[in-house]
């Protein structure tokens, strides 16, 4: 199941999403889901934290966290527009976090509503995995994380060299 939920449209039609269900059916065992969020770019610091750590909170008081990423600031590959009560917001950038946790599908659907009921999230998705994707996610991103950042100066050719 993937869930794709745009925060900002919430106030016209409480929610657009996207739902594709899975052929499997899960019943009441659990499963592997991953929240993925922007969070207000324009949070202070402390203010993102504890955003942040309050959604953790939801998922952990649901199920069993299973891997997780916490917020960096990105630049968004397209501008996310919202409707406020002070007028439109738009968002070029973001605090981008995910968390995979292990739930039932009812602890799943409270935790989706705690996302959904945060004004600090921008948008955010929701899909099922696995243990072993997630992990592998988490280690991706560590070793991403460790690699040396090449500088625009490093692409430059010195000037013996290219005569």
């Amino acid at each position: 199941m993937v869930a794709c939920y745009d925060c900002a449209i919430m106030a016209k039609s409480k929610e657009q999403e996207t739902i594709v269900e899975d052929e499997g059916g899960a019943g009441n065992e659990p499963r592997v889901y991953e929240l993925g969020f922007h969070l207000d770019p324009d949070l202070p610091v402390e203010e993102m934290k504890k955003a942040y750590q309050a959604i953790r909170d939801a998922i952990a008081g649901q199920g069993t966290i299973v891997a997780e990423v916490e917020p960096e600031k990105i630049t968004l590959a397209y501008t996310i527009s919202r409707q406020e009560v002070a007028g439109r917001r738009d968002f070029s950038s973001a605090y981008f976090a995910w968390i995979a946790y292990e739930a039932l599908p009812e602890a799943h659907a409270e935790v989706v509503r705690a996302a959904q009921a945060s004004s600090r999230v921008i948008r955010f998705i929701d899909l099922v995995t696995t243990k072993e994707a997630a992990q592998h996610a988490y280690e991706a991103h560590e070793l991403a994380a460790q690699a040396p950042v090449a500088s625009a100066d490093a692409a430059e050719v010195p000037e013996e060299a290219a005569a």
